[in-house]
């Protein structure tokens, strides 16, 4: 999580770190679940993280990335963003499928995701935008 720029005092950032933090934690169960050998176990966190993942990233897309987007210098990056959203679900699925194997690279993946969002996008977004566009990132997130 980013600690240096004060991002996280931004009310719907500092929500998305939190909810990272969140998703981190179900992550650790799900590894343990796996390491376990526990089939039932792993599909029943992989529910909680996916229970937690999706409504995340669909907030971050529908709000702060919908509006960072029209800056031309961070289309690709929210692009790129977006695909690891659907990467991510895709590796999480895999693994609640009964592929173990997979969650060693959903876990690498998460990780580096959840970096390039905390130590990246977070603190250019409080560069970047200003009122209004925080207005309009507010109004666009749903609610956790």
């Amino acid at each position: 999580m980013c600690t240096y720029c004060g991002c996280e005092s931004i009310a719907v950032i500092g929500r998305f770190m939190a909810e990272h933090t969140e998703i981190v934690n179900a992550a650790g169960r799900l590894r343990r679940a796996v390491e376990g050998g526990d089939p039932a176990g792993v599909e029943r966190a992989c529910d909680e993280v996916a229970a937690l993942l999706s409504p995340h990233t669909q907030a971050e897309e529908v709000g702060l990335f919908s509006v960072m987007r029209r800056q031309e210098e961070f289309t690709e990056h929210i692009d790129s963003l977006c695909a690891e959203h659907t990467t991510l679900d895709e590796q999480l699925a895999a693994v609640r499928a009964g592929d173990h194997d997979r969650f060693e690279e959903f876990w690498h993946d998460l990780r580096h995701h959840i970096d390039r969002e905390d130590n990246g996008l977070f603190p250019a977004s409080a560069i970047a935008l200003d009122g209004p566009d925080w207005d309009e990132v507010d109004g666009a997130t749903p609610d956790p």
